[in-house]
């Protein structure tokens, strides 16, 4: 499945597409999109599909509570900011495409974990079954007062064929 970079010319798509997903993601303005597309260590969609994956490592400079939660406890990780899939797309393998892209290109760059979070409160069981089918395990929770929710904190961790890569 042919999967290319984000560019200027699909933000607005990719914008209303974050917008439908509020409550799993987060909002957005036009300029926060094309800032963390901008900053992203891998911000890519699928060439002939409506969804997208960013993804930040651990020398971002980015806010979030999470991403802050992974960045305290590893000194090398990459952060899965958000991943979304059309509704109309869903089930077609652009989400597992994404990943697999996204675990080549962290594991070139000698990463050897992936992090995201996923909503517990209100559950997001689709998110769960997914990213358990994809290797992730549970790393901790959070409750985030000031979004009105809980997440579940994952990790996914790669066999790099170097070795000697730090981890």
């Amino acid at each position: 499945m042919p999967i290319r970079d984000i560019s200027d010319a699909d933000l607005d798509e990719l914008l209303a597409l974050n917008q439908e997903h509020v409550t799993e993601l987060s909002a957005l303005s036009r300029d926060e999109l094309a800032r963390l597309v901008r900053d992203a260590f891998y911000a890519r969609r699928p060439d002939d599909g409506l969804a997208f994956l960013l993804v930040f490592d651990q020398t971002a400079d980015y806010a979030s509570p999470n991403f802050l939660w992974f960045r305290d406890r590893h000194e090398r990780f990459v952060y899965v900011d958000r991943i979304v899939v059309s509704p109309q797309e869903r089930g077609r393998g652009f989400a597992k495409a994404l990943y697999e892209d996204l675990f080549a290109k962290a594991e070139a760059a000698s990463h050897t974990r992936i992090c995201c979070e996923v909503n517990s409160d209100p559950p997001n069981p689709g998110s769960d079954r997914f990213h358990e089918a994809m290797g992730f395990a549970e790393a901790g929770e959070a409750r985030l007062e000031d979004r009105g929710k809980s997440v579940r904190y994952l990790e996914r961790v790669l066999s790099l064929r170097n070795k000697s890569a730090p981890a």
